[in-house]
Formats: structure tokens, sequence, C-alpha cells
């Protein structure tokens, strides 16, 4: 089967790109072109007409990418046309009278780029990073697992698992033959050296996760005490409702914003009160929720309700920046709040929020500070090898001849988790979880 689909973004444009790719792609071409294929890999000025109507649909260039010198290994080309959802339409339209061609899948491109081989699984995942990354930090960290980072450490921990397989593998299979004993010491010792790496690089705080989803904020407080108005100014827009009224918000409200070019996802929660409302009690439930799952908290108060303060006992304060808003109204701080050493702000005036802006960078910084050693990305990553390591422990519990069979299928498994990081194993039921968060048309 043959796919198409749009690749640059939709909507109004000077330029859009059709792509294609399959064995009926130089059938496309020729049937819309009027003519021979194009010389590879070279821009070629064209006009593009209507296959039944014989009608000029518009002229721009095509790129013709015969296989297996291509992005996906196969017969692939790509029309740039001018990009009005008309001419855009009618291209595809006619793409699609051509036998055994249909409209892609998302992510279709590139999965087929990693069936084919022409790239790991590690880098099929790193592009949709990339494409979907929204500040400098996200684009670094998706560019640096593209360029093989992760795949060259993942790839050289498992060559030295399957190097201790085919020793212990060969003792197995000549029980009388005597193995160097060099090489049944190092077994162990090479193990140990990889389970330790692996386990370094777990003890990386997820700084890999938080990049590329987002460094979690949530605000918390009493009601009324400004949490959605402090939201609005960070987002600087009316992303939550500003009222008087206690209780007006219920739900969690996120934004993603960037941060110093840190990305971070900010949520507003429900005000945290004693209630009688079944609704409202289970906003506060959420926004107590949230502050359990956040990188950081910003619990912020007022001058009215500077002795409400008994909801602190379910937070975990070393992860808190605390702030007493409305300064405009002037404050009188309680013995309760002054151990917490809040920031005195006015977000109605803007009054030290450059404080507060502040004081939430360095704790991005701090989180970030080893993000030039990143290796895991997603949770993904750390779970298989989390499992590694597991299978490792047990292959390391082993030191009898009699439990070779056992440690050879515990080193096997380990080396499996590390293939499937990469993809070098049969990794069907990740594809489509992976390639589904892609756009379409790449």
């Amino acid at each position: 089967m043959t796919i198409y689909a749009l690749s640059s973004g939709p909507g109004l444009s000077g330029v859009a790109v059709i792509r294609i790719s399959g064995p009926e792609t130089h059938k496309v071409i020729l049937s819309i072109t009027k003519r021979s294929l194009p010389v590879p890999r070279v821009a070629t000025l064209s006009k593009f007409i209507d296959i039944e109507s014989k009608e000029l649909i518009d002229e721009g260039i095509i790129l013709w990418f015969p296989t297996p010198n291509s992005y996906t290994g196969e017969d692939m080309a790509e029309f740039h046309v001018h990009g009005s959802k008309a001419v855009i339409q009618s291209i595809q339209n006619n793409i699609s009278k051509v036998k055994n061609c249909r409209l892609a899948y998302p992510g279709e491109f590139t999965k087929i780029a990693f069936q084919n081989e022409k790239i790991n699984l590690l880098k099929a995942e790193s592009i949709g990073d990339l494409i979907a990354s929204e500040t400098e930090i996200q684009r670094r960290q998706a560019i640096k697992i593209m360029i093989g980072k992760s795949s060259d450490t993942f790839n050289s921990w498992r060559e030295t698992l399957l190097k201790i397989l085919s020793n212990i593998e060969a003792k197995i299979d000549f029980p009388d033959e005597d193995l160097p004993i060099d090489i049944l010491k190092n077994v162990k010792k090479d193990s140990e050296k990889v389970k330790a790496e692996i386990v370094k690089t777990l003890n990386d705080s997820e700084v890999g996760e938080k990049i590329r989803e987002g460094f979690k904020i949530a605000i918390l407080g009493p009601t009324n005490a400004g949490k959605s108005s402090l939201l609005n100014y960070f987002s600087k827009r009316e992303a939550a409702i500003v009222s008087e009224i206690a209780g007006t918000t219920r739900d969690i409200i996120e934004v993603h914003l960037n941060m110093n070019g840190f990305p971070v996802v900010m949520s507003d929660t429900a005000g945290i009160r004693l209630s009688e409302d079944e609704i409202e009690k289970k906003g506060i439930k959420l926004a107590l929720k949230k502050a359990e799952d956040s990188d950081l908290n910003i619990i912020v108060f007022e001058p009215k309700s500077l002795d409400f303060t008994g909801f602190l006992d379910d937070l975990d304060l070393k992860k808190s920046i605390f702030v007493i808003n409305k300064l405009d109204l002037g404050v009188k701080k309680t013995k309760e709040i002054v151990q917490y050493n809040p920031i005195s702000i006015s977000i109605k005036n803007g009054t030290n929020i450059d404080k507060l802006l502040s004081q939430i960078k360095k704790n991005l910084q701090s989180k970030f500070v080893s993000v030039e050693d990143t290796l895991i990305t997603r949770e993904r990553h750390r779970q298989h090898l989390e499992q590694c390591v597991a299978h490792l422990d047990e292959f390391n519990k082993k030191n009898n001849e009699k439990d070779f069979d056992k440690a050879a299928e515990d080193i096997r498994l380990a080396t499996r988790h590390l293939g499937m990081l990469v993809g070098k194993v049969d990794v069907e039921e990740i594809l489509g979880s992976i390639f589904n968060d892609f756009c379409i048309g790449k």
C-alpha cells in the first residue's frame, strides 16, 4: 500500500508539502504530472495536472527519492505546492484515485522508516519529541536522543550482556570443556558494572521526563487568596475565571508555559476550605492530589486566611513556596506563616512578582542541573531499565555452576529489555502507542 499526507502544517501557507511513500509512488508522479520521473533528489519544477479533467491544478516542485535512499526506505516523493486548502485538497483527491493509495495514519511514515531499519525506536521517539518541542531545552534533549546518545549507551550495555550470555551458554552446551578461568571470573564483574551504570542512570530525578512533559507546578491555598489571578498573571491571559465568590474554581485548570527556557505545566486548583458541597469537596480532593503529584507547589494565602493552615499537614513543604497575596491591603504575618518565610506580593499591583519568579526559576534550575547526562526521556525507558536491573540482580545471586541454566535466562531477559529500548527485538505491542502521538504526515 502507498500512503500520502500533508506533511507541512494545516491552514494557509506560502508552501505546502505533500508526502507520498510506497510502491505506487512513481505511478502517482507519472499520473499527476504527465511527464517522466524527475532526477532523484533534485528539486524539479513541474505542473500538477488533474488526472481526469486534465486541467492545471498548480505548479510547484517535485522531489523524488527512489528506494532505498529515502526517509522511509521505500520509493518516496514530496510535492511542494502553494499552500491553499483548494490546491492541497485537489492534489490529495487526485493521489487517492491511483490504485492502492490511501491517506496515511498518524506517524506512519516514521513507523515505516523504523520497520525498514532506517532509524531505531529511540530515534523515532525523538523525532516526535522534536516536532512537539516548545522550549529550547526540549529541542536540545530531542536532538541528543536523535543523534544517538542514548542508543549508543543502551547498545553498549546490551553487547556486554550478549557477550556474557554467550560465555554462559558455551558452558551449558559444552559442560565437559573448561572455559578459561578469567572469562568466568569476568562474567560477574561485567554484569555488575552494567548494573551499576544503569542504576546511576535511573537515579536522575526523572529530569528527562520533566523536560519532555513539563515541570509540574500546582497553585494551592484557601479560597479567594488569588490563585486564579496568579495563574492568569503568569499565562498573560484569562485562563481561569476570577471572582469574589468563594469556591469559583472547582476543577484543575492547566496552562503550558515557557519559564526562562524551561517547560512548565502550571495548575490552578480549587480553594481549600471546610465545605459541605459535594462537588467542591471533590475539587478540594483533586487539589491535594495535584499537590502530591507536582514538582513544586505555590501555596497562596491572603491577609484574611493566614490562620487557615491545617491543610499544610497533608503537603510536602520541602517542595513548596509560600506566598501572601494582597500586599496592597496590608499584611500582618502570623507566627504560623512566618516560619515558612513567605514572599509578600500584590498581583493587582504587580508588587514583588519578580521575587516570586526568581524563586521559581531557582527551583527549576536546581531540578534540571543534570540535564546534560540525561538518557531517559519516557516512562517506557525507565520501566525497561528497571526490569533489566531486576534480572541482573537475580543473575548475580546465582554462584553455583548448577544454576547456569537459570542464570542464562536472567541475562537473556535483561538483554531483551535493553533490546526493546532501541527496537532490537519484537516491539509490535508498543509501536501503536509511540507512533499514534505523531502528527499525520510524519
